[in-house]
């Protein structure tokens, strides 16, 4: 069996799945506020998550009780912040001493499968399409979902009530390429096993 990362809301996926993840990990802020109950409860063999939520998930709970994650240090300087050049992508080749965003969740498990020796990533549920609706609250980057999520497999994802922000996929796009030559360069791969979708920057292959 491969061992598999799973991200953000995979939690809605519990009772289909056939067993947990190995690796489940969560970036955006938006997703671990709207989440945080399901993100705690969640099985999974090994969490992971960025410093930044360390003292809220702390909070009235022993790192036992809470399966004990690991936290990371994530630098945030693609968004601007802090450190780093606004939309520059890096990859991280020690992710013991730090991650760096890049517009997705997936980069940083890329990061993560790259330091855990990893040779090869096999991608699914990958669309790379995401369609804004129309009645959606809209405040510049920040979305708020007004109905159901039909971006994702579920549709209470980022359903009714649910803060998102924009993908811009041609931020993750850069990414992604980084990602690429970074793995290939150490002749490692990352193929893309989704059935459809518009992600065509890494080799297809079929899962089975």
């Amino acid at each position: 069996q491969f061992p598999h990362f799973a991200v953000n809301s995979y939690f809605l996926l519990e009772d289909k799945i056939k067993r947990p993840p190995d690796f489940y990990v969560v970036e955006d802020t938006a997703v671990f506020k709207d989440n945080f109950s399901e993100i705690i409860d969640f099985e999974a063999k090994q969490k992971f998550f960025p410093m930044i939520y360390k003292e809220k998930l702390l909070s009235g709970r022993t790192s036992k009780e809470l399966g004990n994650p690991l936290f990371f240090r994530m630098n945030q300087g693609f968004y601007g912040r802090s450190t780093g050049t606004l939309g520059y992508p890096r990859f991280s080749q020690d992710f013991s001493q730090r991650a760096y965003c890049g517009q997705s969740v997936t980069m940083i498990n890329l990061q993560l499968a790259y330091w855990m020796g990893f040779e090869r990533v096999l991608l699914v549920g990958m669309d790379f399409s995401y369609q804004i609706p129309s009645d959606a609250k809209v405040d510049g980057n920040i979305i708020v979902s007004q109905s159901d999520d039909h971006n994702h497999f579920d549709p209470r994802y980022f359903g009714a009530g649910k803060t998102w922000k924009d993908p811009k996929l041609s931020r993750v796009l850069q990414n992604y390429r980084l990602a690429k030559e970074v793995f290939e360069a150490d002749g490692r791969q990352i193929l893309n096993c989704t059935v459809g979708g518009a992600l065509e920057i890494f080799e297809r292959t079929s899962l089975e």
